[in-house]
Formats: structure tokens, C-alpha cells, sequence
């Protein structure tokens, strides 16, 4: 069968293949900690933040609440509100941050909220349960179960509490055992995971139990996240947890343990006793060296990086410290499912919810499906469409904040792997994988055929597990010939605007499947081979790059002309004279957006500004102008503002090289600068606050200079504040730019005029020159 054959076959034999199949719709929604619970044919989750959500379907979610406040209906009950009925449990931990909850419905038809505060920097915690009629509330509470961090106090077990040892009272979750006992799991980092069995009648622990029994964990191991879940596919206990931290750097990640008991003990898929594992408390706080080998590591960080030519757009598909995850099994189904948060490359700590299937391989451990739920089912498939050619990424054993990027192997159809890996691989059944290759024993799995968000199509996966508790995921890439990669390489090359460089050009070497990318410029002394600008001093200087494109034994030329500036001059200027061009020529016009930068939509007014007329902005609108108008790490951006009302975080020029390094000017900033008008980046938070707000009603003349790292603010010709260390943002010509919104925050609402952005650090005079 030739390879375009193949293709054919694969798409009409797939039962989800693309044709005449409804592309799947998903609505995101952003809770912390999600804790699953179905009620009726309702999933709901709740979350840190008392937050939650609903959905029908694990795939488009309803935001319910988001925040502790007096307003949430969570606890809102006539007079009564979350502040009131929760006071001893905030006046204990010190801290009106509520963590991750569990909701369970008992014997009484009743849901019994299991909800936990602490003060963050201390194992300082309360976790106590509150009780309502209905799963959306308003909750009552019924009081406190157990506290920690009583320092030189007696602890629940009678001895002297020691945070080494005794568990941080949070993350509650709360299972009932195949035999209808009720149990509830709970700690994190300090002494360890702990469980207790429950009063079904009542929902409180059993007394004399002290803190219970320890599972996991102890010496400040970064261990959090509980979550048990019983299948009765294998009539094993699951234990979920996440090692490392939470954050984008934290290096979160799923771990997994199974028992034949409720109470353990938990072993993983080598036999270790996860009751044995903690840090070792002669190394520094938070060590992972000695708790990284253990558990069942199902994801941490990773990306099916899409590259030059592929189908779709962005960079791809995958996690950042996705964790603190529940899990549900469907009886009806027999399906099982992860539900989680987790953060994305490039978009910082913007967390979402997400839902994976998950399956049992031949061993009985859980493989999670690659790519999120659409409520696939796994069926039997036929070797012809899972031989071919695969990204791999590997999920390794480490707790680390690099992200796993794919290998390119392939499936042949004697049986071998080749490519980046060499080994065999089995069909084993009607869907069940085995794969050989070099780093750990065979891994065990699935295969399933799942929807990839970045390429707008259904593809065949795997998912499986070596004995080492080490995860692999493979996405398939439908059959190309060379001269297809090579075109569809030759399709999507691009260097952003090339009318007005400055700065050095990211020029791409590689593509799709393999394909490479060689330059020559036609005038290396002003732009070389590899991109590096030497900007002339006297006019600007045109410059041919040619790109040869090649794979196997096929190859295109593509070329780009490029003008590179003189050392300084001005770059852009929106005059916002009734429109959106650039005054000055080179850069093409903005254009009008939602209240994102990614957001149809939006509506644009004008009225008599500074000079000519100036841009309104209505508080539900951007601008987003052309990609790459600052590439280098010296720049001024010069521009009038009449803040028609002063909201934190809302941006009015903003500029990024992605969601983790960027740049935004605020009328308002945050808390940390008492919410005064700064200069903020997000690279290394770097911020430069002025120490006062701009007045709302009336202009202002706002300027920033940065100079290789040295930054300057000003507020109508005087400096506000001056700093170094700033960080290097537009280390390309493919940045992204915008006025009034970013990804993130609420729009600007009011006017704007006469953005002026120049390709150097201007003086303190030239500023006030603009100013006046």
C-alpha cells in the first residue's frame, strides 16, 4: 500500500476520522485543585479560591464562582457569607485563603463541603466541613475536624507537634471504600499524606484516630494533591499524587500508587512502599532528588511542539505543571477519567481545567490518554493505521520545570522502531501497545484515536507505562511525501515584517518531519547568513535572504527582501487621526479586537486629542498592531493617555515576545506598588512603579526608554523612575503588540494618542520634548 494509500484508508476506516465527523467544541474554565463530583447528569468541580465549575460533558465548563468573597453563593445564606460562617477556621490559619476542598454527597442526601485554610508560609491550618441541601449551596458550617501547626503544643496524637512528622491539615478528599466505609485523605509537604475513616452518618472522623495514618510523604517532601479512586477494573485503590510545586516553575506533576486496601499500604509499579518515602532531612528543604524516583509519573510539563509546516498554528498541544488532579470512574461507561489543572508553555501561570481519559494497561496501572476528553471510547484498530511515523514525548521520572519536547519516531510494519529511537513495538489485542526501547523496560499501553487541538483533526495515539513508573505519550502524523513537507514548509516561512528591522533576525534552520532551512544573504555586512544586523549608520540598506528549503531529495528556494534601519530613527507613529495607519509608513495599520488580543469583535471610537483626533477606547476593546515593531533591547514608546477610570493590571501599550516575557504599561498597577501607575514585565516580574497614578479625565504624557537592560518612566517629561536589570523582551521581529489589552486582563477604557515608537533609548530631553 503506497503511503498517500495508506492515508486514504486511515481517514475513511477511522470512526472519528474528518469526514462528516462534527469537529468537538470545548469551553474553558479556571479552578485550582478541581474536585470532582456528579450530581444527577451534572460533573461539578471545586476548587482552591472556592472556586467551581459544571459541566455535562467534561468538556465545556460553566465558571460558577472564582474567588472568596462575601458575595459568593457558595456560603451566602441571608446575613451569612463565607467570612462569617468560616471566622474560627480564617482566625487560625491566619489567612482568609481558602485551599482545595472536596464535596461529597452522604447517606442524608446532604453534600458535605470538606474545606481547609492555611497561612501559607507555615503548616498553620484549619480543615473543618460545612453541609448544604443542594451541591451549589449555600453551605453551613458545622465546624472544625483538625488543626496544625500548634507550635510547642500537643498535637491530636499527644505528642509535641513537629511539622517534620504531623501532616499540614489541607487538600481533603473523601472516598467511600468498595465496601461502603467512608475514608478521607488529606495533607501536604510538612509530615506527609495522611488518611482517617470517617462517620458515614455524621461526615466527621471516628475518635482516636489522632492525625490517622501516615501514606506518603514527611520531611517537607513537595508531595500534595491526594486523591483516592477505586476501579473495579482491576479492584485496585489509586492513590493520586503531585510531587514539586505548583507554580510554572514548580515542575508539578501526576504520580499514581495503587493498594488493595483503602489504607494502603500504596506500592508503585517497582513494589516500593510509598509509606517509606519522604525527603531526606539531612539535605536542603524541599529536596526531590530523594522522593523522584518513586510513584507512577503519568505527566509532568510537555509540548507536542508543532513545527514549521505542520497542520495548524501555534507552537502545539501540552501542560506546565498540570496537577493536583481528582479522578472518576464511570460505572455506566467503565470509563475513567483525570481531572486537573494545569498551566501551558508561553501563557505564565493562566491556569485552566482540563479532563483526560484515562485507560488500564495489561499490567493494571492507569495510561492517560494524550490529548483532552471527548468522550472518545477506545476501540479495536487495525495495524495498517497505527504503523507510521510518531512524535514521542517522553514524561521521564524527574520534578523539573523544562518541558518535555517529542522525538520523531516510527512504527514500521515488521515490528522495528526507527527514527530517533531504535526498538520494537507490538499490536498486542485489538488495541493494546507494547513498545521496546533504550531508557527503561517495555512499556505497556493503548492505543486510542483522539482530536488534536493544534491540527484541527483526529489522530491516532498511545499512551503507556514502563515497569520503571515512567509514562510515554505518541501522537501520529498522517503520511507526507517530501515534496509535500518541503512545500508545506515553504507555505508557512515567514519573518513577520521585514520592512523596518533593527534588531537580529530569528531565522528558523528546521521545519516538519525533518526538513532544513539554509540562508545566504545577499549583503552579510548588514545582515548575516544567520541574522545578526549590523545597522548602518546612513539610510536604510535592502537585503535579500534566501531560504533553501529541503528534505530528502527535494528542495524550493524562498526569498524575502528586508530593510534594515539606520541606528535610531522613528519606527511607527499612530496619530489615531481617524484611523489606524501608521504615519510613518513602514509598519501596516492596527486593527480593532474584543477585549483580548486573540478576541474578535470590539469597537473603536474617536474624538479631538492631544493633536488631531485621538483613540477611545470603550473598556471592552484593543488595538492590535502589526507583529514585530520593537526586535531589539533599545527602544523608546512615547504616548498621551485620558484614563477614563483607573482598573489594575489593565494595560495600554503591551508588547511580548510570549505569554512568559512581555511588557505593559499601567494607569493602575498592583497591590505590591500600592496600585500606582508602573511599568511591569513579566519576564522576571520586573516592576517600575512611579509612585502615583496618572488622573483620571485629563492627559497625560507617558514615556519609557530601555537601553540594553537600563529603563526609564516618565510621567509628562519628568523621570518617575529609572532602574537596571530590565529584562530583554523582543529578542525577535515576530513579537506580538497591542493597546489596551493583553491575554489576560481587563481592557482600557478611555483615550489614547499619538503612539510614537522609536528604535532607541531617547534622553531625558528628547522625552520632554515629546512631552511639550
Amino acid at each position: 500500500m503506497t503511503c498517500a494509500a495508506a492515508a486514504a484508508s486511515f481517514v475513511a476506516a477511522n470512526a472519528h476520522a474528518q469526514a462528516g465527523f462534527t469537529q468537538p467544541s470545548f469551553q474553558n474554565a479556571s479552578v485550582h485543585d478541581p474536585s470532582v463530583i456528579k450530581v444527577g447528569d451534572t460533573f461539578y468541580v471545586f476548587g482552591s479560591h472556592l472556586a467551581s465549575a459544571r459541566s455535562k460533558d467534561l468538556m465545556n465548563w460553566q465558571q460558577l464562582t472564582d474567588s472568596v468573597s462575601a458575595t459568593n453563593p457558595l456560603f451566602l445564606n441571608g446575613a451569612s457569607n463565607v467570612y462569617t460562617e468560616l471566622a474560627e477556621t480564617f482566625a487560625w490559619a491566619q489567612s482568609n485563603t481558602l485551599w482545595a476542598p472536596d464535596v461529597r454527597q452522604l447517606a442524608d442526601g446532604k453534600f458535605y463541603m470538606y474545606y481547609n485554610a492555611c497561612k501559607g508560609d507555615s503548616p498553620l491550618s484549619a480543615l473543618g466541613v460545612a453541609v448544604a441541601g443542594k451541591v451549589e449551596g449555600p453551605y453551613v458550617n458545622k465546624g472544625i475536624i483538625l488543626k496544625s501547626g500548634m507550635w510547642g503544643q500537643a498535637s491530636y496524637d499527644g505528642t509535641v507537634y513537629d511539622a517534620l512528622k504531623h501532616p499540614n491539615t489541607v487538600d481533603p478528599a473523601v472516598f467511600f471504600d468498595n465496601g461502603g466505609k467512608l475514608w478521607m485523605v488529606y495533607g501536604s509537604y510538612s509530615g506527609g499524606i495522611f488518611i482517617m475513616q470517617m462517620n458515614p452518618a455524621n461526615g466527621m472522623p471516628y475518635a482516636g484516630q489522632g492525625y490517622g495514618k501516615r501514606l506518603i510523604g514527611g520531611n517537607h517532601s513537595r508531595i500534595e494533591g491526594a486523591y483516592v479512586m477505586y476501579s473495579p477494573a482491576t479492584a485496585y485503590y489509586y492513590l493520586f499524587t503531585s510531587f514539586g510545586g505548583l507554580d510554572a516553575a514548580g515542575g508539578y506533576n501526576i504520580r499514581v500508587a495503587r493498594s488493595t486496601s483503602p489504607d494502603g499500604p500504596y506500592l508503585d509499579a517497582q513494589g516500593n512502599d510509598m509509606a517509606k518515602v519522604k525527603a531526606d532531612p539531612t539535605k536542603p528543604l524541599f529536596d526531590d532528588a530523594s522522593i523522584a524516583p518513586y510513584g507512577v509519573k503519568l505527566m509532568g510539563n510537555f509540548l507536542f511542539e508543532r513545527k514549521l509546516g505542520d497542520a495548524g498554528s501555534g507552537i502545539g498541544t501540552g501542560y506546565v505543571s498540570p496537577g493536583h488532579n481528582s479522578a472518576y470512574y464511570d460505572a455506566a461507561t467503565g470509563k475513567h477519567f483525570l481531572i486537573f489543572h494545569t498551566r501551558f508553555p508561553e501563557r505564565g501561570e493562566q491556569h485552566e481545567i482540563r479532563v483526560h481519559q484515562m485507560f488500564m494497561n495489561a499490567d493494571g496501572w492507569p495510561v492517560v490518554a494524550p490529548y483532552r476528553n471527548t468522550n472518545e471510547t477506545l476501540a479495536g484498530v487495525r495495524r495498517e493505521f497505527v504503523t507510521g511515523d510518531y512524535l514521542l514525548v517522553n514524561h521521564g521520572k524527574d520534578i523539573t520545570a523544562a518541558i518535555k519536547k517529542p522525538v520523531s519516531i516510527t512504527l514500521n510494519n515488521n515490528g522495528t522502531v526507527s527514527g530517533a529511537l531504535a526498538g520494537t513495538w507490538a499490536l498486542v489485542g485489538s488495541n493494546q501497545v507494547e513498545l521496546n526501547v533504550p531508557g527503561a523496560s517495555t512499556y505497556k499501553g493503548v492505543f486510542v484515536s483522539e482530536w488534536d487541538e493544534t491540527s484541527k483533526s483526529y489522530v491516532m495515539t498511545f499512551s503507556a507505562l514502563a515497569r520503571e513508573g515512567i509514562a510515554v505519550f505518541g501522537s501520529r502524523l498522517l503520511p507526507k511525501t517530501d515534496a509535500q513537507v518541503v512545500n508545506a514548509v515553504y507555505a508557512e516561512l515567514s519573518l513577520g515584517n521585514t520592512g523596518a528591522v533593527t534588531g537580529n533576525l530569528a531565522l528558523p534552520t528546521s521545519g516538519t518531519r525533518g526538513a532544513t532551512i539554509n540562508w545566504t544573504s545577499s549583503n552579510p555586512a548588514v545582515l548575516s547568513n544567520t541574522g545578526v544586523v549590523t545597522a548602518p549608520g546612513n539610510g536604510d540598506v535592502t537585503v535579500t535572504l534566501t531560504a533553501t528549503i529541503a528534505k530528502g531529495n527535494t528542495t524550493v528556494v524562498k526569498t524575502f527582501s528586508v530593510t534594515v534601519r539606520k541606528v535610531g530613527g522613528l519606527l511607527a507613529w499612530y496619530a489615531f487621526d481617524g484611523n489606524l495607519a501608521d504615519s510613518n509608513g513602514v509598519f501596516g495599520a492596527g486593527t480593532v479586537v474584543g477585549s483580548k488580543i486573540d478576541v474578535a469583535g470590539g469597537s473603536l471610537g474617536y474624538e479631538t486629542g492631544v493633536k488631531g483626533r485621538a483613540a477611545v477606547f470603550n473598556g471592552a476593546t484593543g488595538v492590535r498592531l502589526p507583529n514585530g515593531l520593537i526586535s531589539t533591547n533599545s527602544y523608546t514608546v512615547s504616548l498621551w493617555l485620558k484614563p477614563a477610570q483607573l482598573t489594575a493590571f489593565s494595560p495600554t501599550f503591551f508588547g511580548a515576545r510570549n505569554g512568559d516575557a512581555w511588557v505593559s504599561l499601567l494607569p493602575m498597577g498592583h497591590n505590591f506598588v500600592n496600585g500606582a501607575s508602573m511599568l511591569w514585565s513579566g519576564t522576571t516580574w520586573y516592576d517600575a512603579g512611579l509612585g502615583m497614578n496618572i488622573p483620571v479625565g485629563q492627559w497625560s504624557h507617558l514615556a519609557f526608554s530601555v537601553n540594553n537592560g537600563a529603563v526609564a518612566v516618565y510621567v509628562n517629561g519628568v523621570k518617575r523612575f529609572s532602574g537596571v536589570n530590565f529584562p530583554n523582551v523582543f529578542t525577535t521581529a515576530a513579537g506580538t503588540f497591542a493597546l489596551g489589552v493583553n491575554w489576560w486582563d481587563a481592557p482600557y477604557k478611555g483615550s489614547m494618542d499619538e503612539l510614537r515608537i522609536y528604535g532607541k533609548a531617547l534622553s531625558d530631553a528628547e522625552v520632554a520634548g515629546l512631552a511639550h
